[in-house]
């Protein structure tokens, strides 16, 4: 895919003011700024073989479980899809095309597959806002499953919710009604893109952690925060022109007076430095 095409996608996601958008094929315009020779016909055949499998796994499942066991013994025993434990940090884990070729991945980069296969069926599958792990919940007339795309698919109870929780956050962490509440597929997509910007920043990467904000500014245009990331980024790696630009865009949102007096400071200074 080149490049022009996989920023309209993007763009176009964007402008999205639904909650509800092609997640899977987002995902792989996002991959392809990573892997710009690679043609992606092929990966979305795969996901439209994905999908046509776990229909005819399926068959006329009505409960949530017959529904789950589908999609697991379709991307998880058929395709061979695993969480990757051993090799968790490893950026390719998070980039969907190379999920795709090595069939393991982060929870978020197996959620959006899962997302993608449900969705095909016209079940309702959406992410959870859980800290630290990334979920999904399968909802069905009354009932829901909450599950863990990156431990084969399994169906968590509520204790095992609480026992993950306390795991991530603490001891002293309750399980509350907002781990319950469900993410945007922007939120989504955003996450995926987060996890390789936290990595190519732990490798002193400034150039490459810019691109991938670059890439969630496509997503999220609105969100404040990826602009003054977007600044200060620019601004370490010598593109002053595009950090100020960043910055005055930051500060036409309303934001907290602390931030938004660091952030004129730093427009001040790097104008100076032009001048």
């Amino acid at each position: 895919m080149e490049r022009k095409d996989a920023e309209r996608i993007l763009r176009a996601v964007g402008a999205s003011n639904g909650a509800t958008i092609d997640i899977a094929g987002a995902a792989l315009a996002l991959a392809s700024f990573d892997r710009p020779r690679v043609g992606l016909d092929r990966y979305h055949q795969h996901l439209a073989a994905l999908a046509s499998d776990v229909g005819r796994a399926a068959g006329g499942a009505e409960s949530l479980s017959e529904r789950l066991d589908a999609i697991n013994t379709t991307l998880v025993a058929q395709y061979g899809y695993s969480g990757d434990q051993l090799n968790y940090d490893d950026m390719q884990n998070a980039n969907l095309i190379r999920v795709i070729d090595r069939r393991k991945g982060l929870p978020v980069a197996l959620g959006i597959l899962y997302i993608h296969v449900a969705r095909a069926q016209g079940w309702a599958m959406t992410g959870l806002a859980f800290p630290g792990h990334f979920l999904l919940r399968l909802d069905g007339g009354n009932a829901r499953l909450v599950i863990d795309p990156f431990h084969g698919g399994a169906p968590l109870e509520p204790h095992n919710l609480r026992d993950m929780l306390k795991t991530m956050t603490g001891s002293d962490a309750e399980l509350l009604p907002e781990h319950y509440a469900t993410v945007t597929d922007r939120e989504i997509l955003i996450r995926l893109q987060n996890n390789i910007k936290l990595r190519r920043i732990q490798h002193n990467d400034a150039e490459g952690a810019s691109a991938i904000v670059d890439s969630m500014l496509l997503l999220a245009p609105g969100e404040p925060s990826q602009w003054r990331e977007s600044g200060l980024l620019n601004a370490k790696t010598g593109r002053y022109q595009a950090a100020i630009n960043a910055l005055e865009t930051f500060l036409t949102f309303d934001v907290g007076q602390t931030v938004r007096q660091e952030a004129a400071s730093l427009l001040q200074q790097i104008r100076e430095r032009l001048n």
